[in-house]
């Protein structure tokens, strides 16, 4: 069993500010986005089968995450390079956030040790946050499904 990750940021908190690069060139900061519902999303890595999953729902659910006026944010620490390549490959309609310097996985408290296949190792936690439009966190999911996830998140909105 993987390691209980311990979150550091409780519903109600005030979401951590960040300014980064994403997929398709661009720069973006979290307070872009204040007065939407904002999904922040982390995974662990761009093209592996349960972040793919993952992505792809969101991917199909975007319309609906759109019309509710949700802003979909998708973070992991690969660079941009294959944040674009993941992007095109699945059609994803939506922002992946590059965190190389690990700044944002850490603000979030969502980067520690991890157990796959016996060996121990530092890694990104599979946990979305749903922030206001306020700015302050609203939801909490530490324990993330990948392929229900999705459809978990609009049901909260």
């Amino acid at each position: 069993m993987p390691k209980e990750l311990t979150l550091k940021l409780q519903v109600g908190d005030v979401a951590p500010a960040f300014t980064v690069a994403t997929s398709g060139g661009g720069k973006i900061s979290l307070a872009d986005y204040l007065g939407k519902n904002v999904i922040l999303y982390f995974y662990p890595k761009d093209d592996t089968p349960g972040c793919t999953k993952e992505a792809c729902a969101f991917r199909d659910g975007f319309a609906d995450f759109k019309k509710r006026g949700a802003v979909v944010l998708g973070v992991s620490t690969d660079p941009v390079k294959a944040h674009d390549k993941f992007v095109e490959k699945f059609k994803l309609p939506f922002l992946l956030l590059a965190d190389e310097d690990k700044k944002i996985v850490e603000a979030y408290g969502v980067w520690g040790e991890k157990v796959f296949m016996g060996k121990k190792y530092l890694g990104t936690h599979r946990v979305t946050f749903l922030i206001g439009p306020d700015g302050k966190i609203k939801q909490i999911w530490p324990k993330v499904k990948p392929e229900e996830h999705a459809a978990e998140v609009l049901a909260a909105l």
